[in-house]
């Protein structure tokens, strides 16, 4: 049979009509034909199936989410049509033309408009004034304007728009994809890599509260077997000193008596009587305090409940340190350099002596330098950068610590007065009362910490990059004390 083929306006409408009646949408393929701006002329095809049965079998895809992008701020329009005018096309006399609101869509093309001024068909389109003109206006007003066939640029706007559904189709696929398959898996992975780092959380929690349930019964039960033995030493020193007591009480009866009652021939031939009862009285001896008698605190030394302890206060929620800490320029050395911001020490290496006004405070022989301002109470943690510094000292001291000459009551670490940890030569060693004690570094640390507990009377050293505890010492500090420094080599700062 015959079918007449529409123009590319009527058959671009009949697929709008399509999708609009079936609310769905067209494939991307059938939106380029339907986009085609060419004319089609009347002319027979032979069909071996009815119009309907043509239109019922075309690939038409309606579940495909692109049209439906063009055709969503369309399909009320075409609802809305109330009449059509004559098109002056080579479509046939049948043929209708949209409205006004479909021309102002930008989808459907308006030849059959005609120019204001002119009355002419508006078949060119003003690219400079973007606007639609008749042909005499390209010799009017605009004329040297950029200009083209009008349905030369609806096809371009129709291929336009056509690429740029494509584009929306392959990023909705993309989408959907990233939905379906990335997310999901992503969100199965992230219950996975949860669940297995709270059971690795509650692991390492489990084991440490363990440990320290372990050491905190070793440790009470130290302490109960050391008051105990303390108890029982002072119940026998009780016992013995009462006894004693009670013999010097009773000879010194005896001679009394003897001195008051005795007739003077008898008290002279009482002379080994006297000397026994006397040889008696000094063999009680005088009463001394021994460490016997006190609690010896290593009992409670523990290197886990230190560690933990130092890390608590270091890394806790309320992490201490001495912001303020710096270096008392009255104090710093002649053969050591201060910087303006008081915070580095430099050794002065083969370099003659600064000429510095003299200060009681000052150390006139040694490289040594003193902090401010004291501590007496709190907690407070500061850093040492030594760097490459191969001949330091970091610490702390009384305030009344020598500062004068070259003797070991003005040495760090040589005197009782000073707590420092030592580096020489490639030797780590904690140094007090000029006795040392070596440690064991791992690796060279380029910072030390130092963290004082006045309330528990510790004072701890400690590496800043791994927070291990290099050394702790407890002592009855007596008096504020004062960071204390001293330097041979290179240059050390205070960080924070």
């Amino acid at each position: 049979m015959s079918v007449s083929l529409p123009c590319s306006a009527h058959l671009f409408h009949l697929c709008y009509s399509v999708v609009c009646r079936c609310d769905s949408t067209l494939p991307v393929h059938l939106l380029r034909y339907c986009a085609m701006t060419e004319e089609f002329t009347n002319c027979d095809l032979t069909c071996s199936s009815t119009p309907k049965e043509t239109l019922n079998s075309m690939d038409v895809e309606f579940e495909q989410p692109i049209f439906s992008v063009l055709a969503g701020g369309m399909k009320a329009q075409d609802e809305q049509h109330t009449g059509t005018v004559a098109c002056p096309s080579t479509c046939g006399g049948g043929a209708t033309s949209p409205t006004a609101s479909d021309a102002e869509s930008g989808i459907f093309s308006v030849e059959c408009e005609l120019c204001v001024d002119h009355e002419s068909d508006l078949e060119w389109f003003c690219g400079t004034e973007q606007k639609l003109i008749c042909s005499h206006c390209l010799t009017g007003s605009c004329s040297g304007h950029t200009v083209t066939r009008l349905a030369s640029r609806v096809a371009a706007v129709r291929n336009q728009l056509v690429d740029v559904c494509e584009k929306m189709q392959l990023q909705s696929l993309r989408i959907e994809k990233f939905i379906d398959q990335t997310l999901t898996a992503k969100e199965q992975k992230l219950q996975t890599a949860a669940c297995r780092t709270r059971e690795q959380v509650l692991a390492q929690v489990s084991a440490a509260r363990e440990a320290l349930e372990e050491e905190e019964q070793r440790l009470l039960e130290e302490v109960q077997r050391e008051e105990e033995r303390v108890e029982q030493c002072l119940l026998t020193q009780r016992a013995h000193w009462k006894q004693a007591l009670t013999t010097l009480s009773q000879t010194r009866s005896r001679l009394v008596h003897m001195l008051t009652h005795t007739p003077d021939a008898q008290l002279v031939i009482s002379a080994q009587e006297i000397a026994e009862r006397v040889e008696d009285a000094e063999g009680v001896g005088e009463p001394r305090d021994t460490d016997q008698l006190n609690l010896n605190h290593a009992c409670s030394d523990s290197k886990l409940l230190r560690g933990l302890w130092a890390t608590a206060l270091l890394l806790g929620p309320n992490a201490y340190g001495s912001t303020h800490l710096k270096f008392d320029e009255r104090t710093v050395s002649p053969l050591l350099s201060l910087s303006d911001d008081f915070c580095t020490l430099t050794f002065l290496n083969k370099k003659p002596r600064q000429s510095l006004p003299y200060n009681p405070a000052r150390f006139d022989s040694l490289p040594n330098a003193l902090g401010s301002p004291s501590m007496s109470s709190g907690i407070h943690s500061w850093v040492v950068d030594v760097g490459q510094s191969c001949a330091f000292k970091v610490g702390v001291c009384y305030a009344s610590m020598e500062r004068k000459g070259p003797g070991n009551e003005a040495r760090l670490g040589y005197n009782s007065q000073s707590w420092v940890l030592s580096h020489y030569d490639g030797d780590y060693s904690y140094c007090h009362a000029g006795k040392k004690v070596p440690l064991q570094m791992v690796r060279r640390p380029q910072r030390i910490g130092l963290l004082l507990d006045w309330l528990s009377q510790t004072l701890l050293f400690y590496s800043p990059d791994s927070n291990a505890v290099l050394y702790s010492v407890t002592e009855q500090f007596s008096s504020p004390l004062l960071l204390a420094c001293a330097v041979a080599d290179r240059s050390i700062t205070i960080l924070y």
